[in-house]
């Protein structure tokens, strides 16, 4: 049963008993998260430019968005095998220690992603680099739940996943300053993504365990039955049924996220790009287009980082919003918000607003960002209320990031329909929102946890 709040809790603030120690652990995993959102966005900013170069020079347009989408999915396997592995790992050796492994990884190996030469090396790296990504998102997220008071523990997780918007703006500059600056190169981007590595020293030496999680190695040392991270745990009951609403959720969230939201940036750039195009005469050949295009190339790049900043932006605001709403709506209600309303603004985009004019896009394109990306705040709340805490880390790694596993094979498919069936990127999109239909009845499977102590 939920547990009744005290006169005193209803009428302070939510943060009214966090301690300093709580907020550097939060400060922590936000710059965890903020870094493993730049890694990832980093080849999103980048990949106009990146890819033409990594494959043969013949290649098509149409063709190399079917490799973009190669090496999403490759990101996301490769999410999942991490989120997995560190998932269980934290559970077994502590969220500290784990933690740390988890930044090292995806910083190193996006640095050697400046190095890639060819598409297939670009994807293996993205492979290596999302295996870290996946890995801290569900270490930091079971952490930060175990660390603060219930009455703060939705407030204080939607902030944790609500701080990757920094990351996506950390990935819009490079875009910007580096990407697009001529004299540097998109290679620049991804190099200096060894800097998070510098975090794991803070990490040590100010993070201790959980005491929770202290307290789960302590029984699983006196008990026979009680090891920690047992994956094989989560396929019975009573974890099995959760377990597969989580799973439900974040293929959802991830294939559209992929799919759809990153896309909105892209318009931004098609309108700018069509005001040019539109004031050159009527006779002009293509290939005085194609000149015209490439000769603005730089400034094109900045309105489409502006459409990236528009998205982003909107997608934060909806992260963080995530928090209050399920505390005022709870988490079924929440899901089913966003759900519904991304559905309704990717349709709306993305079969209405082709061609549309730039101040329309301005003040469209935050909204879209804002319900196309807030659920995943709930897979930072939610997961790790799924679970009692010898399985917190591997029930929300294995939950988000297999996920990405069932995510992966979407994303090709869509790709292979805008390569061998003429679908263009905005139908694209449109059919993949599709499954946010989908999510809203999955919901009706899920349990409600609003008010509940974290499982035991």
């Amino acid at each position: 049963m939920p547990r009744k709040s005290s006169l005193s809790e209803r009428t302070s603030p939510w943060y009214a008993e966090v301690t300093g120690y709580q907020w550097l652990v939060l400060i922590i995993a936000s710059l965890g998260w903020i870094f493993d959102v730049y890694e990832g966005q980093i080849f999103v900013a980048c990949m106009t430019e990146a890819m033409p170069e990594l494959l043969p020079d013949e290649t098509a347009p149409d063709q190399i968005d079917f490799y973009n989408k190669v090496i999403f999915a490759a990101f996301l396997a490769g999410g999942a095998l991490g989120g997995v592995v560190f998932g269980v790992l934290s559970d077994r050796i502590g969220r500290v220690r784990t933690l740390s492994y988890t930044i090292l990884m995806y910083s190193a190996f996006t640095c050697l992603s400046a190095l890639a030469n060819t598409w297939w090396q670009m994807a293996l790296l993205r492979f290596l680099v999302a295996i870290g990504v996946g890995g801290e998102w569900a270490v930091a997220s079971a952490m930060v739940a175990e660390v603060f008071p219930q009455r703060a523990r939705a407030w204080s997780l939607a902030i944790f996943h609500g701080s990757s918007v920094l990351g996506s703006y950390l990935a819009i500059a490079a875009g910007v300053f580096v990407i697009g600056n001529p004299n540097i190169g998109w290679r620049w981007g991804f190099a200096i993504g060894v800097l998070p590595a510098l975090l794991i020293f803070w990490i040590r030496r100010g993070l201790r365990e959980p005491e929770s999680w202290q307290a789960a190695q302590a029984h699983s040392a006196s008990s026979t039955n009680g090891e920690l991270g047992r994956l094989s745990a989560l396929f019975r009951p009573p974890e099995l049924p959760r377990m597969l609403v989580g799973v439900g959720l974040a293929t959802i969230g991830l294939a559209t996220f992929w799919g759809v939201h990153v896309y909105g940036k892209n318009l931004m750039r098609d309108a700018r790009q069509s005001e040019i195009v539109a004031h050159l005469p009527a006779d002009a050949t293509s290939d005085e287009v194609e000149q015209i295009v490439a000769a603005n190339a730089s400034s094109l790049k900045n309105w489409e980082m502006l459409g990236m900043f528009l998205v982003t932006t909107g997608g934060g605001i909806g992260l963080v919003s995530f928090g209050p709403i399920c505390e005022s709506m709870g988490r079924r209600g929440a899901f089913l918000f966003f759900h519904i309303g991304g559905l309704v603004t990717a349709l709306f985009v993305f079969q209405t607003l082709t061609g549309s004019s730039i101040p329309v896009l301005i003040a469209v394109l935050p909204v879209f960002g804002f319900l196309t990306l807030g659920m995943h705040a709930g897979y930072s709340v939610y997961f790790p209320e799924l679970f009692p805490t010898k399985l917190r880390g591997t029930g929300t790694g294995f939950c988000f990031n297999f996920g990405r596993i069932l995510a992966a094979p979407i994303l090709i498919v869509v790709g292979w329909l805008q390569r061998d069936q003429d679908y263009s990127v905005a139908d694209a999109a449109s059919l993949l929102s599709l499954l946010f239909i989908l999510g809203a009845v999955l919901l009706l499977a899920a349990p409600e946890t609003r008010g509940k102590r974290l499982p035991d």
